[in-house]
């Protein structure tokens, strides 16, 4: 691998920076498909410890750790049987702890998931709650209710869960419980206190052993008023997101951060955390306050298509919110739960309001529509380039920095996502964003692990390892490694402004320092701004800005 780029000692320095996370580039790892010391075909905690080098070389701030606690995997790690260990395959606490150290070494944070809406069914609580009577204490951790029907044979409820199929699960007794994702994932009762002070131990307990900060995964479902007559289906759905919803965004869950942020600011730096919280666009800045997580996600160009007038109406919406929560701004293309970016951007947009980009084209096996992988790449990078050039931070899902493309025709015999098992024919899950990463152009498991990988792995991964594009100057990780080093160097107030253009195609901002950005969305090449470029995500013509390409300037 190339040279390490020198980055601070993160064991000196990082006490004195609480505000690091503010414009940092966060790169997620998906553990069980990063790197396999062991060989055993699932990545593992001293597989990422052995790539510490190439996330140094890389160029980011921090890295976040998708689940790694013990797990049945029925949601890929995010069904979690114990909060405060580590999944014996995967490792042990000590081999966390020396991951922790290698990437502060390297002058990388370490940012970890907290997955506080549910368990897993084999949690000790839940094991305790199945074997205790309705009534309980060890059901009141959880949401149970009695089922309908003079049995309670029926569920209380016709709701549907986010992974397909009944919310409620019959535990034999006449009483049901929750489970809004897989029926493996029963959902915890946050009106109870017990739960409350348990994850303020969990907090405590990564915070203790060096951790920066918290991804919350479902942040906007925590809090839930059911009462005794539920409603149904159709009413819940049709019922306003507006802070007193059943089950989503209640207000209600602020008064959860408040106290998570009380833990957070008991050490120096203060902890952060940023929401996964799926909610109105104005709703989003309570979670990212400074009173709350800190941070929360915006997913909007992840969902937007490659379109310059979009794409500017995104910025400019996104940046307000930032400013009224006092918080940055996050920018996301690609994560492990959906199609990666490369792909989408090489597909035609969904006939259908309001599909999945990207869903039909998994469906049929990766063969219809067709797949303009070229064109995907070109307006891949383009995009990636404006996105770690706008103020906020860049959250990078790993492989997109070796252009991966979507792993489409996976047998069914080895898929794992139980999206994809509860709903036959409708949904394909998510294991093709997951698929173990190309270390080298061949091998078992192209340099994942010396013995095959959990997911299989397509041909033509070779051509895109790590290992293939190294030395290439035109490579796609070459591009992110030149555009990390510059975003660093260039790095200035959160701010940005906006050229005009007579192009409607082309989007132009000046960010402080005197370096400006210029993104030709368009399919047609136009003239090039006055300056001296930086980088550009493809080749550049004499004084011209090819069609889908971005490029950084200094006048």
């Amino acid at each position: 691998m190339s040279d390490v780029l020198a980055r601070p000692d993160l064991s000196r320095t990082h006490d004195d920076d609480a505000h690091w996370w503010r414009q940092a580039a966060v790169y997620q790892i998906y553990p069980r498909s990063f790197a396999d010391a062991d060989g055993d075909g699932l990545g593992d905690l001293r597989g990422i410890r052995s790539r510490v080098p190439y996330l140094q070389g890389l160029g980011i701030d921090a890295v976040w750790l998708s689940p790694f606690y013990p797990s049945a995997l029925a949601d890929g790690g995010y069904d979690v049987d114990d909060y405060r260990d580590v999944d014996p395959r995967l490792g042990t606490l000590a081999d966390f702890d020396a991951l922790v150290a290698a990437l502060h070494e390297a002058g990388i944070r370490v940012v970890i998931d907290i997955v506080p809406n549910h368990t897993s069914d084999r949690h000790e609580w839940f094991r305790e709650a199945l074997a205790a009577p309705r009534g309980s204490a060890a059901r009141a951790r959880y949401v149970f209710r009695d089922g309908l029907g003079p049995d309670g044979s029926l569920p209380p409820a016709d709701w549907t869960s986010a992974f397909g199929g009944p919310a409620w699960e019959p535990v034999g007794d006449g009483q049901w419980y929750l489970h809004y994702f897989a029926t493996e994932q029963p959902d915890l009762n946050w009106d109870n206190r017990e739960v409350r002070d348990d994850f303020l131990r969990t907090l405590r307990f990564w915070s203790d052993r060096g951790v920066d900060g918290f991804r919350i995964d479902v942040a906007h479902g925590l809090a839930k008023r059911l009462d005794d007559e539920l409603p149904d289906q159709a009413t819940l759905d049709a019922l306003p997101r507006d802070g007193a919803h059943p089950l989503w965004d209640r207000d209600e869950v602020h008064e959860i951060y408040a106290e998570w942020r009380r833990v957070f600011d008991e050490y120096s730096p203060p902890r952060t955390a940023v929401a996964e919280a799926w909610v109105e666009s104005h709703r989003r800045p309570r979670y990212a306050s400074v009173e709350g997580l800190g941070q929360a996600f915006n997913f909007d160009l992840l969902e937007a298509p490659f379109d310059a007038a979009e794409f500017r109406r995104i910025v400019d919406a996104n940046l307000a919110l930032a400013a009224d929560s006092g918080s940055s701004t996050t920018w996301v293309l690609s994560n492990h739960d959906v199609v990666r970016h490369a792909t989408r951007y090489g597909l035609p947009e969904p006939a259908v309001p309001g599909e999945k980009h990207g869903a039909a084209w998994l469906l049929s096996g990766g063969t219809t529509p067709a797949l303009d992988r070229e064109r995907g790449l070109r307006r891949a990078r383009a995009a990636t380039l404006f996105v770690l050039a706008l103020p906020g931070s860049a959250y990078l899902y790993q492989g997109e920095e070796l252009g991966l493309q979507e792993v489409a025709d996976i047998p069914a015999s080895e898929r794992q996502d139980p999206a994809y098992f509860r709903n036959p024919g409708v949904d394909i899950g998510r294991d093709g964003c997951r698929v173990p990463l190309p270390w080298s152009t061949d091998g078992a498991s192209f340099g994942f692990g010396a013995d095959g990988a959990h997911l299989p792995q397509p041909d033509w991964f070779g051509e895109f390892a790590a290992e293939a594009q190294d030395e290439d100057p035109a490579s796609t990780l070459a591009l992110y490694r030149r555009a990390l080093a510059l975003r660093r160097d260039l790095q200035g107030a959160e701010e940005l402004e906006w050229v005009p253009t007579a192009e409607p195609d082309v989007v132009h901002f000046r960010r402080p320092g005197g370096w400006e950005v210029v993104a030709n969305f368009g399919t047609e090449p136009v003239a090039l701004p006055e300056g001296s470029v930086l980088v550009a995500s493809g080749d550049l013509g004499d004084g011209v800005l090819p069609a889908e390409t971005t490029a950084w300037l200094r006048r």
